[in-house]
């Protein structure tokens, strides 16, 4: 099955005029190692990555798989899933981190752990927990298109922090197939980003 996959992802990247590899030779954790799903857990493999450098945007893409396991105990767990990264220069963000909001969120509510929600978007607020170090300058970045996507768009995860945004589904492993989409909603999600953290109001 991984073989196939291997495969499949490699002509997927070939469509997409991206260089493919199968082992991380990018040595892509140090980039990431800010991020809360890259401090998660042990066994940490990033495979099957896909990669574009555009040098007139200043900036990096990547697709890969990322695997890790959580061990509680006498369970195990195994956490597969495909992640977009993008590193750029034309990025400004601030720290902040976007998960699908829970039950354990809304306890938190009532105890006076507030996230950020946006009146003027109570299906993003109702399906997302977002928080962050500087509230003003999260809701800048989170324009309006941004917040439009994700009153639509389900069970994302979202993390960005200076010149980096990743974007996943955790625990989802997108088929090849799925793939391109996937290329297509981070990209759009990069332009709309890019647009915004240099915008002064």
């Amino acid at each position: 099955m991984s073989g196939k996959r291997t495969e499949d992802l490699s002509r997927i990247a070939y469509d997409l005029k991206m260089s493919f590899q199968e082992k991380d030779g990018w040595n892509l954790h140090t980039l990431l190692e800010d991020f809360k799903l890259f401090r998660v857990g042990g066994r940490r493999e990033i495979s099957n990555l896909m990669y574009r450098s555009d040098p007139m945007m200043n900036s990096e893409v990547f697709i890969f798989d990322y695997r890790f396991v959580v061990s509680t105990g006498k369970t195990t767990k195994v956490f597969n899933q495909t992640v977009f990264f993008v590193h750029s220069k034309k990025l400004g963000l601030p720290f902040f981190t976007m998960k699908p909001e829970n039950f354990f969120h809304t306890i938190g509510s009532w105890l006076g752990i507030e996230d950020i929600d946006f009146e003027e978007y109570p299906k993003f607020s109702k399906q997302y927990y977002l928080k962050g170090d500087d509230e003003d300058y999260i809701r800048h970045v989170m324009g309006d298109e941004i917040l439009k996507f994700f009153s639509v768009e389900k069970k994302w995860f979202l993390e960005g922090v200076n010149y980096y945004l990743v974007f996943y589904r955790r625990d989802k492993l997108l088929s090849p197939n799925q793939v391109k989409r996937f290329y297509q909603q981070g990209m759009h999600l990069f332009e709309l980003f890019q647009d915004k953290s240099w915008q002064i109001e």
